[in-house]
């Protein structure tokens, strides 16, 4: 008979386990699971003469499988879509943009099949009950950013389906079904990846899922990419058979077509961010926690406590600097015809966007020194939604990475050189350094545990010693100004990386209005590598926004 403090503490490890049979998926418990641990500890020793034919090695040989096959299946669909959506940009090519709607829609309609089916098999179940494992997606994911996006993108097809509707009788219909079908995808799959909460068992599904997402993603990329370069009248590819019948010119329309082109960096993001959640679900298949090895950090965010606003009224100000910078740059790069007009645009971009890299760079190697100084451990454990977003991170940074190198040498070979030259090299020079200081900040907070007081409370500690206590009431003191600063650091960061997200995302490309790179690549080589390097590093700026945020909640 165990005592009642042994019980005590086994109820204990049950709530925080929060896994109550040790062959659930994703952390999912069973309702028929009333034994104690040290029953269920006895039961597993005892000795069965028969094992059934599902052992452990024959669930780890069939998950290995299936992965194998979704993750096939997911490559030879992304290449499918990749070769219809890049081939429909170029018009030599006989690839017309409804074929690449129609590939979009089926998709799409597959995929919202599958979830309907999914979840109505999950909810009839007898062991579907909701998920609580803590590590099946970051905090910016289980919040409610990818809601946020999913509202954009819904304007963002209301706004699409009025401009097609404007000259419907000239279109494919499959122009108008496309948007209807995008809606009616994103309702239900923000539905089911915020609001269910279920485990999914089906790879094939979730990799569908994924492919569908970043093929909608390409489209929207390539879309937007070929709107900013030829100024087309009819969206995605301008490359309709029926294009100089449908002119779009009544005001509505003009407010449709302008509305959801403005609303594509929301969209974009949506389904980034969408991918990087059914990613995590999808490395979630099959996964046992070790419940004695993670515990679940309930964290809360509280923006104004143990601050000095020196962090918020910065980055206020960045923020503020950079919304003036940019529609200041727009009118006169876009409005002037001037070529004295464009160069000072393109010197108060240079300006502002040097001083606030080189401050970021600092606030950045300046919060790495106070690291070393924290006396918080490191959280070694195997963690799959830290290790997505680190991966993230540095393959996001690639893009600007290859831009940067890319303007580098551009501007050394080039001559003569002049004073805008040599802002763009130094802005180059300082989004590598930038970049490359912000990431290893941000993988050191990551990987850095939450405060000791905090820890014990979320671990279910109830007995106080002496000494404890003590230690409790000196160790802030101590550790009040290094946390104080690591918020400061987190918060102008934070600020700081959205306006370098928003001035890229609605429509300062200073990459095309410069001509030195553009003539020393051509025509045909710097507008690719533009297209395909500059969406990764708005996505880095977006996805280091949502880092810093956990950065700034875990100090």
């Amino acid at each position: 008979m165990p005592s009642p403090a042994i019980a005590q503490n086994g109820s204990h490890e049950r709530k925080d386990s929060e896994i109550r049979h040790p062959n659930s998926t994703m952390g999912c418990g069973h309702k028929d699971d009333k034994a104690s641990l040290a029953s269920s500890q006895i039961a597993s020793f005892s000795h069965q003469p028969h094992q059934p034919l599902s052992t452990p090695a024959s669930k780890e040989v069939w998950k290995k499988g299936g992965r194998m096959f979704s993750i096939l299946l997911a490559v030879h669909l992304a290449l499918l879509a990749c070769t219809l959506v890049s081939s429909g940009a170029f018009e030599k090519i006989a690839v017309h943009d409804y074929d690449v709607f129609f590939l979009l829609t089926v998709m799409m309609l597959i995929v919202i099949i599958w979830i309907i089916f999914y979840l109505v098999g999950t909810s009839r179940g007898p062991d579907a009950i909701l998920c609580k494992d803590s590590h099946a997606g970051p905090i910016w994911l289980r919040g409610r950013s990818l809601i946020l996006f999913a509202i954009f993108s819904l304007v963002m097809d209301v706004f699409k389906i009025g401009y097609y509707s404007s000259f419907y009788s000239c279109l494919s219909a499959i122009k108008i079904i496309y948007p209807i079908v995008q809606a009616i995808f994103v309702v239900i799959q923000v539905r089911w990846l915020c609001l269910s909460g279920r485990g999914m068992e089906t790879e094939c599904g979730l990799m569908l899922t994924l492919t569908t997402n970043l093929a909608v993603w390409m489209s929207a990329v390539t879309d937007e990419s070929v709107h900013k370069k030829a100024e087309v009248e009819v969206s995605l590819f301008s490359k309709s058979s029926s294009a100089e019948e449908c002119n779009c010119n009544s005001q509505i329309c003009q407010i449709f077509k302008n509305g959801y082109f403005w609303l594509y960096p929301f969209n974009i993001e949506y389904s980034l961010f969408a991918s990087a959640m059914v990613y995590v679900m999808w490395k979630n298949v099959g996964r046992i926690i070790d419940h004695h090895s993670h515990h679940i950090h309930r964290l809360k965010f509280r923006l104004f406590r143990r601050t000095f606003f020196v962090g918020i009224m910065l980055g206020l100000i960045i923020l503020v600097s950079g919304l003036g910078v940019l529609i200041v740059y727009e009118v006169q790069v876009n409005s002037s015809t001037e070529s004295s007009k464009k160069s000072q645009a393109l010197t108060m971009y240079y300006i502002f966007n040097i001083v606030c890299l080189g401050l970021m760079s600092l606030v950045c190697i300046g919060g790495s020194v106070i690291y070393r100084f924290d006396k918080r451990d490191m959280d070694r454990h195997k963690n799959p939604t830290r290790t997505l977003d680190v991966a993230l991170l540095m393959g996001a940074a690639l893009g600007q990475y290859a831009i940067s190198y890319y303007s580098i040498v551009a501007i050394v070979a080039s001559t003569p050189r002049d004073a805008i030259s040599a802002l763009n090299l130094t802005y180059a020079l300082l989004m590598i350094a930038q970049h490359t200081f912000q990431n290893i900040f941000i993988i050191e907070g990551l990987h850095r545990q939450p405060p000791k007081e905090d820890h014990n409370t979320a671990s279910g500690t109830e007995a106080i010693h002496p000494s404890d206590l003590v230690r409790s009431l000196t160790a802030p003191k101590k550790m009040n100004w290094r946390r104080k600063f690591l918020r400061e650091i987190s918060m102008f960061l934070l600020l700081s990386n959205i306006i370098l997200w928003i001035m890229p995302a609605f429509g300062a490309r200073p990459q095309f209005d410069n001509d030195t790179e553009l003539n020393f690549y051509g025509d045909s080589m710097w507008p690719a590598i533009v297209d395909i390097c500059l969406p990764f590093g708005i996505f880095y700026r977006m996805h280091a926004v949502a880092s810093l945020l956990e950065v700034y909640i875990m100090s």
